[in-house]
């Protein structure tokens, strides 16, 4: 899966670990999510949204296969 996270983040000024407190998880998450060896749990998903004030489908893409 695709995402933004990162733009997102570094828009916001957040270092992965400013990120990883604010979202309650690991820098290492954040790292994995990031680059797309994780999959956010849908709660999980929704902080994030909350957290950039977005849709959780502007954070998120799937994949184009």
């Amino acid at each position: 899966m695709n995402n933004r996270l990162r733009e997102l983040r570094e828009c916001e000024g957040l270092s992965q670990g400013e990120l990883a407190l604010r979202l309650d998880v690991s820098r290492q998450t954040v790292n994995a999510l990031e680059t797309g060896k994780y999959d956010p749990s849908l709660p999980l998903a929704f902080r994030i949204a909350r957290l950039f004030a977005c849709r959780i489908e502007d954070i998120f893409l799937p994949d184009e296969t």
